[in-house]
């Protein structure tokens, strides 16, 4: 919980800038299927819980605890996408993907991240499919 405190504090002191975008479930529809590739941050067991959405790529960030490993999860990320190539950051309700995001522009530099604000609660409120992880 510390390092979760830490991480906010850090945030809420630094400039706003615009390089990360708020979107809802049509802007995500429309830049996943243009190939933005989207990163489910949530723990496993909440992807077994929910299903996913088809094509995400499945990377945890923050642990039962709210602990993290940025470097291990970087790692993960270079892959897919790197500091100027969008991608898509996805959790529950958007507010782990709003600290990361911020996070990600403000103090490591990323300049095309799209977190979708109200996650993948709203995406199932409004019938969008779902993929049971691996799938």
């Amino acid at each position: 919980m510390r390092n979760l405190l830490c991480l906010f504090f850090l945030l809420f002191t630094l400039p706003v800038s615009a390089a990360v975008t708020d979107i809802d479930n049509a802007e995500l529809e429309r830049l996943a299927s243009e190939g933005v590739p989207i990163i489910d941050i949530r723990r496993a067991e909440e992807w077994q819980q929910t299903g996913v959405i088809k094509g995400s790529h499945l990377i945890t960030f923050f642990d039962k605890k709210g602990h993290y490993n940025v470097p291990a999860w970087l790692d993960k990320l270079a892959p897919i996408a790197g500091k100027d190539q969008p991608f898509i950051l996805i959790c529950r309700t958007g507010n782990r993907t709003g600290t990361v995001s911020n996070f990600l522009d403000k103090k490591l530099g990323y300049t095309k991240v799209y977190n979708v604000k109200k996650g993948i609660t709203d995406w199932i409120a409004k019938g969008k499919p779902v993929v049971k992880p691996g799938s």
